[in-house]
């Protein structure tokens, strides 16, 4: 019988599309099937949060995800646009975000079919991986979702009719990671161990092993 995990995944979050491709590779080749929790990004989470630690902090986490890409070899570049509107220089996140409020509901429609981190992936590709300005707009996205086996009429339309719906299970998300023993993505959680970063990959595989993980 498969082994089970959790991971803890923001849209926004550089370090979760570092790790994303990677965890989809382990569970389509070893015996652990991973369930993706989305969360809405600390940004929109917690934006006074997000503005109270080191101004350094930012520029340091651009800098450095864009080094881990280049180390692990995965093409990556900042987003354009940001999924979160925001005014960096002022420190204020925009009331309205339509661009990360659209993308965290439909893929929490594309996990209630079964295919969340398959979507997950292939999303954050086009967001992340520098091959497309305009990520939102045109055919990216639904051609990420057939990618991923999935339809985006039906899962934007899925978003603007159960909105509400979609929302309180990504703030179920949210709770049951802080739950876990951590607050930031991504976060793999198995057995009840939290793995957190993009560079707890192989330490996870690790524990699972320990617990039986085989290749399939």
């Amino acid at each position: 019988m498969p082994l089970s995990a959790d991971l803890y995944f923001s849209f926004r979050s550089p370090y979760s599309y570092l790790a994303i491709g990677r965890y989809r590779a382990m569970a389509e080749q070893y015996t652990v099937d991973i369930a993706l929790r989305i969360v809405w990004p600390i940004a929109v989470r917690d934006p006074d949060l997000l503005f109270t630690g080191n101004p350094a902090a930012p520029r340091y986490i651009v800098k450095d995800s864009m080094r881990c890409g280049e180390y692990l070899g995965i093409p990556i570049r900042w987003p354009r646009p940001d999924p979160v509107v925001q005014a960096r220089d002022a420190g204020e996140i925009a009331t309205e975000q339509p661009l990360i409020r659209r993308v965290c509901r439909i893929g929490q429609a594309a996990v209630r079919r079964e295919k969340g981190l398959a979507f997950a992936d292939e999303v954050s590709r086009v967001i992340f991986s520098g091959a497309v300005d305009n990520w939102h707009e045109g055919d990216h996205l639904a051609e990420a979702a057939i990618r991923a086996g999935l339809n985006l009429t039906e899962l934007d339309a899925e978003a603007a009719r159960d909105a509400a719906a979609l929302d309180a299970e990504i703030a179920a998300n949210q709770d049951a990671l802080q739950a876990a023993g951590h607050w930031g993505v991504p976060t793999l959680v198995f057995d009840g161990e939290p793995f957190f970063g993009q560079d707890r990959l192989d330490m996870a595989k690790w524990r699972m092993e320990q617990k039986g993980l085989v290749k399939r």
